[in-house]
Order: structure tokens, then sequence, then C-alpha cells
């Protein structure tokens, strides 16, 4: 009987993950397109470092209220509503978009009003080339909308995820990525005949693109009976719970993107094109941690907090466990990929145009830096909601606000005798104390064997990593040219990945995890 809850369980995660996942992918995929684009167009220049300091704002709130703050707080309490009636999800909803939508907008002209002041705190060498500083600043102020945008994107995200729809919201950050690769494309010749330079059309079309994050959602939004339906209070004991949670959550899911604005700070006085090397291995970094870890903590959130607050804890552990396991095989390949196929991978998505081969071994070494924690990383999103599912919002706090004193330290004392690679090392450190810390706590306060996070798996895909790692890397070493045309290139690419890949999943199946991969394959 308890195999048949496991497979379950299992299985549920797994679908769901698996949908957000498929979105994602093709989300993540647009978003790599849009960054060869940029990259070929601006190149890692001081105008794009400008671009990346300026969106790193909004950026950052974005994915406090929506990613990070929002959604392990809205989630739980939005399925405590549901179960007093639907009228009353619903109402709570609109009441969130009206609290919500005033808060952001209220965020967004302070950085209007303050866009010099902010500016000269988090890039402070840019006040040494005035024409780069006031780039800067215009572009702060244009993409000041796109917080309440992509906020609002995440109410309805959430609101869609509680009754089980992962598909089309997970899909909708893909109309983003689509409107900025025309913006990159068409704006700069029309912006030149003008007088304007290019570069602002980055942040028009990000601005844009946040709007469509909306409209695409909508249509779903009214077919499931979530439109607006009054009377709504934006003060209610449920939006106060959010709101206090939400309080609590800006710090206990920021960690990492405290870490990155530190990092900010630091590259701006490092050499020039810091920031955009360590804007795109971090965007490379996010690719398989936003469709593998990111859709399985997204779906597990939901599961979880579901059958959790249904009194029903064995179930609730299941989905943990399921997902957590899920987590590690998943990453832990393309961990593996990713690592020994660095340079390759940032060769053939970035270097052309103005982007040089100096530029691709610059950000394929930040890139290992910050793979370093791409497990743990996964493991963070599965947790850090968690916490605010079973009543615990406190916990992450504290543990996140240790693991940016971590970094700031790592940083600080390495950053002025090795360099910029230090700033993706002292990310890597925080997550990873940060994951290490959250177990602790959460087997604690679930009251969980003290070997719950312990399992015969980690050492099986310890080995299938150190195999296919191995392979790769040898193949990679001897029959990757980068000299050679492109297609022969992509060829050699794919198979070495495709070989790599099969060695992993083989090693997994000769030591007894065949059922699961078989599982796995039969669903998808």
């Amino acid at each position: 009987m308890e195999n048949k809850q496991t497979s379950s369980t299992s299985s549920r995660v797994f679908k769901s993950s698996l949908k957000l996942a498929g979105a994602t992918l093709i989300s993540r995929i647009l978003g790599l397109v849009r960054e060869q684009v940029q990259a070929a167009v601006f190149g890692a220049s001081g105008l794009t470092d400008a671009f990346n300091v300026a969106y790193r704002i909004p950026n950052m709130l974005r994915d406090l209220f929506a990613e990070g703050a929002f959604s392990p707080a809205f989630v739980p309490v939005f399925m405590e509503a549901k179960i007093e009636g639907s009228n009353v999800a619903r109402r709570l909803l609109w009441s969130v978009f009206l609290l919500l939508l005033v808060l952001t907008i209220i965020i967004g002209i302070l950085m209007v009003i303050f866009a010099n002041e902010i500016v000269s705190q988090i890039a402070p060498k840019f006040l040494e080339d005035p024409a780069k500083f006031q780039i800067t600043v215009t572009l702060l102020r244009i993409m000041s909308p796109f917080l309440s945008l992509v906020s609002i994107a995440a109410l309805f995200m959430g609101a869609l995820n509680a009754i089980k729809i992962f598909f089309v919201p997970a899909l909708a950050p893909a109309s983003y990525n689509v409107v900025m690769i025309l913006a990159i494309l068409c704006l700069p010749p029309v912006f030149a005949k003008h007088g304007i330079m290019g570069i602002y059309a980055l942040g028009l079309g990000a601005v844009v693109g946040g709007f469509l994050q909306i409209v695409v959602q909508i249509p779903l939004i009214i077919k499931k009976s979530l439109g607006p339906l009054g009377p709504v209070k934006i003060i209610s004991p449920y939006t106060k719970k959010i709101a206090g949670r939400m309080g609590l959550a800006f710090v206990g899911v920021s960690a990492s993107q405290v870490n990155i604005f530190i990092n900010t700070l630091l590259a701006t006085g490092t050499v020039v094109g810091a920031v955009s090397w360590m804007t795109y291995a971090f965007r490379l970094f996010q690719f398989p941690l936003g469709i593998l870890g990111v859709s399985i903590g997204g779906s597990n959130l939901v599961h979880f907090s579901d059958a959790w607050k249904a009194g029903k804890r064995s179930e609730a552990l299941t989905l943990l466990k399921s997902s957590y396991l899920l987590s590690l095989f998943t990453i832990c390949w393309a961990l593996t990929m990713l690592y020994t196929m660095s340079i390759p991978t940032v060769h053939l998505i970035f270097e052309r145009g103005a982007f040089l081969r100096s530029d691709t071994l610059a950000v394929s070494e930040l890139l290992k830096y910050y793979l370093w924690c791409l497990p743990c990383y996964g493991l963070f999103k599965i947790f850090s909601p968690t916490f605010y599912s079973i009543d615990k919002p406190q916990v992450p706090v504290f543990i996140s606000l240790f693991s940016i004193f971590v970094n700031i330290v790592v940083c600080l004392t390495f950053v002025p005798r090795y360099g910029y690679t230090i700033l993706a090392m002292g990310v890597s450190i925080s997550i990873i104390v940060n994951t290490l810390l959250q177990i602790v706590f959460l087997t604690r306060y679930l009251d969980l064997p003290k070997i719950f996070f312990l399992d015969l798996k980690l050492l099986k895909i310890a080995l299938a990593v150190a195999f296919a790692g191995t392979l790769t890397h040898y193949l990679t070493l001897n029959y990757f040219s980068y000299e050679t045309i492109f297609i022969n290139k992509l060829i050699t690419f794919v198979v070495i990945g495709c070989l790599g890949s099969l060695s992993y999943f083989l090693i997994l199946f000769f030591t007894g995890e065949g059922k699961f991969l078989r599982k796995m394959v039969k669903r998808k």
C-alpha cells in the first residue's frame, strides 16, 4: 500500500514538473537566443555593462516579488482560501492584485525619482564615466514599470498553479524573450535614425515583454472562473497573512539575489566587461536550473502544500523526498554535461560578432564556478518554499542572512587579490551553506529521521557523475575543434553530449535505477 502511495505521489510531482519543465525549456531556449542576439549586436562592452546594471535592480526586485517571496507566501494561503470556498479564493486573488499593483507602482516611481542615487550606489565606478552613468540611469527609468508587470504575471501564475495548471503560465516568459529578440534586431536601426542609442531598445523591450506575460494568462484566468469578483478587501486576514509572510520571505529566499547585487557592485570595480561576463555565465547557469530546479520546486510547492494543509503528513513527506531525489537525478546530469563542455557551450552560443574568444574564456571560467552550487541551488528551490508551507517562514530568514554574510566575507577577502572570478565562487559557497542549513532545520521541524535526506541513490548519482564527466571531458578535449565550420562543431558537440548523457543514465541503470528511468521514459 505504501509503495502504491509513493508511486502515486511521485507520479504527480513528476507529471507537474514535466509540464513546467517543457514550457520552461521553450522559454529558456528563447532566452539563450536572446542572449546570443544581444552578444552579437552589443558584445561584452560598456553599453552592455550599463544595461545589465540597470536591469539588475528591477530584476532583483522581480525575483523577490514574483518568483522568490511571492509564490511561497501566496500559494499556501490561496489554497487555504480555496478550502473555504472558490469565491473566497477568487476575491483573495483580486485583493492581492490591487495590493501588489499599488506597492510595485510606488516602488517604480521611487526608482524613477532616485535613479541617479541608486546607480551611484550600486555602480560607483560608473561615476568616472559620465556617459555610461547617464545611460544606466536612463535605462533604469525606462524599465521602472517592469516590476509591476512581472509581479502581476507571477500572481496569475501562482493562482493557476494552485489549481494544477502549469504549462501555459510557465510558457508566459517565452513572450518576454520573443519581444526582446525583436527589439534587439529591429529597434536599434530605427533609433539610430532619430539619434537615439540602440541600447535603449533593450529597456523598451523588457517593459513590453513584461506586459505580454500578463496578457497570455488572462484567457485562462477568465476561463477558470478566476476573473474579478467583488467586494474586494485589500485588508483581510488572508492578505495580512500573505503580507506578513512576504515580509519574511523578502529575506528568506533572497540570498541569491542579494549575492548577485553585491557581486555587481564589486564587479564594476574590476575590469570592463566583468558585469557582462558574469551575466552571460549566470544565464547559462540558470538554463538547467530554470528547466529542472524551478519546475520541480514549483510543482513540489503546490503538491506539498496541498497535502500538508489537508493533514496528510505521510504523503507530504513522500512528495518532499521524491522532489529531492528527482531534482538531484536530473540536475547532476545537467551539471556534468555543462561543466565538462563549458568552453564549447559558450563558444557555440555566444562567440560571434562583437563577442570575442577572450570573452568566451572569461564566461566559461565564471560558469564553472557558478556550477559548483547547481545541485544545491535546485534543492534550495524545493526546500525554501517548504518552510512557508509548514508555517516556519522565519527559519529561512536567519539562514539567508548567514549565507549572505558568508558571501560578503568571501568576496571582500579574495576579490582584491584574485579578481572577479571569486564573485561567482562566493555565490556558490553561500548557496551550498544555505542549502545544508535548510536540510538541518527541515529535519528538525518536520521531525524527520536523521538519514531522511541520505539515500543510496546519492552514491549512484556520484558514480554516474564521475564516469560521465570523465568520458565527456576526454571526448571534448580530443575531438571538439574550434577551428572547423559551425555545422561540424555543432554535430560534434551534440554527439559528445549524447554519449556523455547516455553514459550517465547507463550507470544509473546498471546500479539498480532502471525501474525509475523506465518510469520516466514511459511518463514522457
